[in-house]
């Protein structure tokens, strides 16, 4: 089986026996510009460039020869955009070592070594001196909901994540950029085997903190519920105009459409459940059923944290995918993903936990631990290996070779 064929088989719930593997196919299964340096240093690759096409996390867009030793299946059509030496300019990370950013991102360095992002003279981003990656400063909500919402798109575009965004939305201003998205994923799935993900946010939850800060927005889910409604309609009329645009360019030529919404926390969920079901879940089934009805995409959902109590109610959404599947929270075994929902909805992280495993542990240890996950996680398909969340800084080269490793060992290759 081709990559593509074997993710698809995957989704789909067939057993192959051939775990699909990802690294780097959207924002949440990567891996950062320093431990990306450290891995192409291990794995003997030399040359090429690390590229941050993630600002916010520093994330590197992985380079065919790295996704190609690990045995990788998946690209993100983003990386089809910026691909010019013209685009980059090379900078020194804070382990000494070289990465490049878009041309596009010019931080302001502050005399005590912080990054700090301008927008309109307010600051909204800021990477302290000796942090990996960008914290969000500012909030346009943050005092009130506005009375009208003919200024959301400008109140989005003061937080970081849209106004930092990576590829290829940092292109969505040009005027030809849906006939570019077009273009560039034709020939992308024309040159590769691999299976295919456009990311496409349409984040509503999340958006409800970026906008009001976390602490407001908790709040107003049990206060003010009419209030959120008026913002997650607005946001709902957005984001369905995106996505028609998106089923329009690449709907018949990308496998995966990748949503996101964190909506637990380590401890659990950030809302009681009958909450996610009154004011969250009707909105996501309405996200997955319009690219459901208007594309060949399947639809991946990332959130972080204990998502258990609503796991029924994702898969009755509509979602095909669930990543992280980040097991080290409470109710999230393994086991237990994989008896109560293994058949209904695909697992696409849980292959490593990144929080004790990865970061701590030796290769060896690392390798048994993958291949214990395998072996709960693949029987029946519905399993697409991927490190739970992205690689961090600070992780041994070793170990993400062991991990990746393990999975080739448990494939048979």
């Amino acid at each position: 089986m081709t990559s593509r064929e074997l993710v698809l088989a995957a989704i789909n719930h067939q057993n192959t026996d051939q775990i699909p593997i990802d690294m780097g196919s959207n924002p949440s299964s990567g891996i950062s510009a320093m431990g990306y340096n450290k891995l192409k240093k291990a794995l003997g690759i030399e040359g090429g460039h690390t590229r941050i096409y993630d600002v916010v996390q520093q994330l590197a867009q992985p380079e065919d020869d790295v996704l190609n030793a690990l045995g990788c299946d998946v690209l993100d059509v983003g990386r089809t955009f910026n691909t010019s030496d013209d685009d980059w300019y090379d900078f020194t990370m804070l382990d000494g070592s070289t990465a490049q950013y878009p041309k596009w991102f010019q931080p302001l360095e502050r005399p005590d070594g912080a990054n700090e992002v301008e927008v309109d003279g307010i600051v909204i981003a800021r990477r302290p001196p000796d942090g990996a990656f960008y914290d969000q400063t500012y909030f346009p909500y943050e005092d009130d909901y506005p009375a009208d919402y003919s200024g959301l798109p400008k109140a989005m575009n003061m937080v970081l994540w849209q106004n930092l965004a990576h590829s290829p939305w940092d292109n969505a201003a040009d005027p030809d950029f849906w006939t570019k998205l077009r273009e560039n994923t034709l020939r992308l799935r024309e040159s590769t085997d691999k299976a295919l993900m456009v990311v496409c946010g349409c984040n509503l939850f999340e958006w409800g903190t970026f906008l009001r800060k976390l602490d407001n927005f908790l709040m107003d889910l049990l206060a003010e519920p009419e209030k959120v409604e008026g913002l997650l309609d607005a946001l709902m009329a957005m984001h369905l105009q995106t996505l028609e645009k998106v089923c329009n360019a690449v709907g018949d030529c990308c496998d995966i459409l990748r949503f996101g919404d964190d909506l637990g926390t380590t401890g659990g969920l950030f809302m009681p459940p009958d909450t996610y079901r009154e004011l969250f879940k009707p909105r996501h089934t309405q996200l997955n059923a319009f690219v459901h009805e208007n594309s060949q995409m399947k639809t991946f959902l990332h959130s972080c944290g204990s998502i258990y109590r609503i796991m029924p109610d994702l898969i009755e959404a509509g979602y095909d995918i669930i990543n992280p599947v980040q097991t080290n929270c409470f109710e999230m075994e393994p086991e237990k993903l994989k008896a109560e929902f293994g058949s209904d909805i695909t697992f696409w992280g849980g292959g490593c936990d990144t929080a004790s495993i990865l970061n701590k542990a030796t290769p060896e240890e690392v390798r048994k631990h993958v291949l214990e996950r395998c072996k709960i996680f693949a029987p029946g398909g519905g399993f697409i290996f991927n490190t739970i969340h992205n690689i961090l800084p600070e992780v041994p080269a070793e170990n993400v070779i062991a991990a990746f490793g393990a999975v080739k060992e448990f494939n048979g290759k």
